[in-house]
């Protein structure tokens, strides 16, 4: 993945110039200095909060010009310790977990980890800048995981509900019978209880109206949540919602994958492969061949997916595109994986930053 992100934009360091690795956790990291040569400076542990941070970056600092460090979770541990740094300056590259062989070899600490970590800065093998959090998309994504919840919750509420009334009173549930939906949750809602129901059909009566005012709930929140998700997209990416099959939905899917600075990914390359809409070389020996992206962001690729599904039954061009490669021997899955390309092309393209 390092090769598809833009290089380290700070210039060629000099001897004075120091590196950083943390090891971040809950409420405490632990942070290692190492020198661009390699060589091991110093290491301490400082708390999660604002002033940690601040003497985290002063006793750095205190050993060089610091202009790179390497961040352990970044989206989540370190999150606010990555959106501080960046505002003092500093590029945050994303460093992964050592793999298992140099963890089984090197043994497990928090300061290995965090020297590992500044370590993969220096050699290269670490380049992905770390998404910033301060910016619309971060507002999506949080909006977005309210929404999931919400809509999972309602899903297990209304399956419950439906388990409680098919084994209930015959008498109750044949004045549900043949019910739509939105009045079947009303009616449950309006049921008549016992403040301290005394039988099966009592209880079963006072669990049908605590679900269905659950599912009202939760409904509402949802549609809530849709509208601020809406409005998000509509002030700071309109021109995401003019394009087909492009709802709000399947918009804020991809702004969360590309993040607040989209810009830290070098090409629409790279951003196809991290939606896992690029082949993969699988090439050996005399054998040259391409086979399916299994990476990249799930989530992201499922959007572009429905993009595609929706632009096959509305947009004439891309039915044309399809019948033409049908003529041609493709299969459907095969067009289906190209179009997921084109598509991942033209959201990069909008994505990116205006010039002023």
């Amino acid at each position: 993945m390092s090769s598809m992100l833009q290089p380290d934009p700070v210039g060629a360091p000099d001897a004075g110039d120091i590196v950083i690795g943390v090891d971040t956790h809950k409420d405490v990291h632990v942070v290692v200095v190492l020198t661009v040569t390699g060589v091991l400076l110093g290491s301490n542990s400082f708390p999660t909060t604002a002033a940690g941070y601040r003497q985290l970056l002063t006793w750095a600092r205190s050993y060089g010009d610091l202009r790179r460090a390497g961040v352990e979770c970044t989206g989540s541990y370190g999150a606010a310790l990555t959106r501080y740094m960046l505002s003092q300056g500093i590029t945050v590259i994303e460093v992964a977990y050592p793999d298992k062989a140099t963890r089984r070899r090197r043994g497990k600490t928090d300061v290995i980890d965090a020297e590992s970590a500044a370590r993969a800065v220096i050699s290269g093998s670490a380049s992905a800048m770390a998404k910033t959090t301060d910016g619309p998309a971060e507002m999506i994504r949080m909006f977005k995981l309210a929404k999931n919840s919400a809509l999972k919750a309602r899903t297990q509420a209304i399956n419950q509900l439906k388990a409680v009334l098919v084994g209930t009173d015959p008498a109750l549930r044949e004045s549900m019978a043949g019910l739509g939906p939105k009045t079947l949750l009303r009616r449950c809602a309006a049921l008549a209880i016992d403040a301290a129901p005394t039988d099966t059909a009592g209880a079963a009566a006072y669990t049908l109206r605590l679900l269905a005012r659950r599912i009202l709930t939760l409904t509402e929140e949802i549609d809530e949540l849709q509208k601020c998700l809406a409005a998000v997209i509509t002030h700071h990416h309109p021109q995401l919602l003019e394009r087909s099959g492009v709802g709000p939905d399947n918009a804020a899917t991809l702004l969360i994958t590309a993040g607040d600075n989209p810009q830290r990914l070098r090409s629409e390359r790279s951003f196809a492969a991290l939606c896992g809409a690029s082949p993969v070389d699988a090439s050996s020996g005399r054998t040259s061949r391409r086979r399916l992206n299994r990476g990249g962001d799930r989530q992201a690729n499922a959007a572009l997916y429905r993009i595609v599904l929706s632009r096959l039954h509305t947009d004439p061009e891309t039915r044309a595109y399809r019948d033409r490669r049908l003529s041609e021997g493709k299969t459907k899955r095969e067009i289906i994986r190209c179009l997921k390309r084109y598509v991942a092309r033209e959201i990069y393209t909008l994505l990116q930053p205006t010039p002023a």
